[in-house]
């Protein structure tokens, strides 16, 4: 037969083990408390009683007339109406006035005078007043007993006391009153302890205190896991929350909990980003070195509680999406060049076909001669092959567009020249993204023309690269704007171009100038920082070539001929 097992019961929430705690701690306050007041009012009881009768039993000592029935021969007589009298009136269970032997004059009970009295009297036969608590005939009590003295000589005793049951029958009021207001305060702290109770179940939602501690340890393991920036901002716009991928995107450093998001210093779109009340989605924006794509939402709970903003990280993605559209536009213009060659071919074989040999051979031999200018005047000034395959594909590019590409006279770059520390994909970054610019700007004028320069010679210390167009230019007033993150005129989503050239420039320690071409239109200069060679001593003498040289005569370098700008 199968066991059947029964489902273990979930451990109560942290809400209600809390609730029972408090309960139970209000409980216990309360019932010290009664505790602790009962025993102090039943002391107190019994000591305003012992105060009572001793007052009592010295005002009886004391009274003239309790003197002069002493004297008598019959003081019963005399004294009892007036013992019971004052036993009414004092609120004391009696008063018994007896013989210095202990003989009773008076007693509540007449059948007790004329007995012994029950207690001690050897105190008060001294002329000492004496208190104590014992057992008499009206049961346990406290009483006094107080010496009558006429002239320094005791002449009889005053017994006077209030009996304990009296005693607890004042307690058990005073006892009763305590308990009505220790209910009355356990039902309030009762329902005071569930109502924060219930607000604190429905902040928990009823999870216990090892669910939430099991949660803490999953937040603190995903948060860190994690690699996507993760931003979490408080009412105020603070930092309240933010993992190690944010601090990383963002250049932030540990203690940038309870800062401002305005106080970061990050780029004015992203801080409005941050800062908006409007949910955000897929929003790129750009910080110093990065392309960011931002999320936001505001937490909202009757009331906005914050914004919960992720990022991630876009840089490698748009350099490999610009890589990739300078490949499509590659394989656009060789797709292009394929087919115009087709027709040249074409052309070349209907005139053989016609027996105008001579002219095939023209036509053929000046299309070749049109397509290696190019190619060679690139390959001459840019000893840079990767400048140099990304100038000719972006020649093809332009040429397909109606845009003529030229390559200026006073280009030049030395192969090897370009340091292992300026990545190849950075200059394709900036120089492929400024003529993009330049050809997309200039496209649609007429005589459309972009000019580029690169030169980085022996000496120089710098690799400028220039690009300029004779396009509408830009406004003065725009300049700056132009320089900046995701500026664009083409609409939302463009502008991350000069964006992506200001990062790279940024990285090479670099600068980036705009200015107005010589065509009219806009002209953009880098120069980025080239470390300059140190020379080499020959072998068999010092390096500069004094007496201790080869020997050999330097044959100076012949004059390069001049070359015409060669364009696609």
């Amino acid at each position: 037969m199968r066991r059947l097992r029964l489902p273990l019961p979930r451990p109560r929430s942290l809400a209600g083990q809390l609730f029972a705690m408090q309960v139970v701690l209000v409980a216990a306050v309360v019932a010290g408390c009664v505790v602790f007041a009962y025993l102090t009012d039943r002391t107190q009881a019994e000591e305003t009683a012992r105060r009572q009768a001793t007052a009592t039993a010295a005002a009886v000592a004391d009274s003239p007339s309790v003197v002069a029935a002493a004297r008598s021969a019959d003081p019963t007589a005399a004294l009892q109406p007036y013992a019971e009298s004052l036993r009414r009136h004092a609120g004391v269970a009696f008063v018994v006035i007896m013989a210095p032997d202990g003989t009773r004059w008076t007693h509540p009970e007449p059948a007790q005078i004329g007995r012994t009295y029950l207690g001690h009297i050897e105190e008060a036969r001294r002329g000492r007043l004496y208190s104590e608590t014992h057992l008499g005939v009206l049961g346990p009590s406290v009483r006094t007993v107080a010496p009558v003295l006429d002239h320094g000589r005791v002449v009889a005793l005053v017994s006077a006391g209030i009996t304990i049951d009296k005693i607890s029958e004042q307690v058990r009021q005073q006892v009763t009153a305590l308990l009505g207001t220790a209910g009355a305060a356990l039902a309030l702290g009762g329902a005071g302890t569930y109502v924060v109770n219930a607000r604190l179940r429905r902040h928990t939602h009823g999870m216990n205190a090892t669910e939430l501690s099991r949660m803490h340890d999953y937040h603190e393991a995903a948060l860190h896991a994690v690699r996507e920036g993760l931003v979490m901002l408080d009412g105020r716009r603070r930092i309240a929350l933010i993992n190690d991928g944010a601090r990383e995107l963002l250049g932030l450093d540990e203690g940038v909990v309870g800062r401002s998001a305005a106080e970061l210093g990050l780029p004015a779109p992203l801080t409005g980003a941050l800062l908006s009340s409007e949910p955000r989605v897929d929003e790129t924006h750009l910080t110093a070195e990065r392309v960011l794509v931002v999320n936001t939402r505001p937490v909202v709970g009757g009331e906005r509680r914050g914004t919960v903003v992720t990022l991630r990280d876009r840089t490698e993605l748009q350099a490999l999406s610009g890589e990739l559209d300078s490949e499509r536009g590659f394989t656009e213009a060789l797709r292009s060049q394929a087919h115009e060659a087709a027709n040249r071919l074409h052309t070349v074989v209907s005139l053989i076909e016609l027996g105008r040999v001579a002219e095939a051979v023209e036509f053929a031999t000046a299309e070749l001669e049109l397509a290696q200018a190019l190619t060679d005047r690139v390959v001459d000034a840019v000893g840079e092959p990767v400048l140099a395959a990304l100038l000719l594909g972006k020649a093809a590019q332009a040429n397909e567009r109606g845009v003529e590409l030229v390559l200026t006279e006073d280009s030049r770059i030395d192969d090897g020249r370009v340091p292992a520390a300026l990545p190849s994909r950075d200059l394709v970054t900036i120089l492929g993204n400024l003529i993009d610019n330049a050809v997309e700007a200039a496209g649609g004028t007429p005589h459309a023309r972009v000019t580029v320069t690169v030169a980085a010679r022996a000496g120089d210390g710098e690799l400028l690269l220039r690009v300029g167009d004779n396009g509408p230019g830009v406004r003065p007033s725009d300049r700056e704007a132009v320089l900046g993150r995701g500026w664009s005129t083409r609409g939302p989503g463009r502008g991350l171009g000069l964006a992506l050239v200001g990062q790279a420039v940024s990285r090479a320690s670099g600068t980036l100038d705009l200015t107005e071409a010589a065509e009219g239109g806009a002209q953009f200069t880098v120069r980025l920082p080239l470390p300059v060679p140190v020379p080499l001593p020959r072998e068999g003498g010092p390096a500069d070539g004094g007496p201790g040289d080869s020997g050999a005569p330097r044959t100076p370098e012949a004059p390069r001929p001049a070359t015409p700008e060669v364009s696609a």
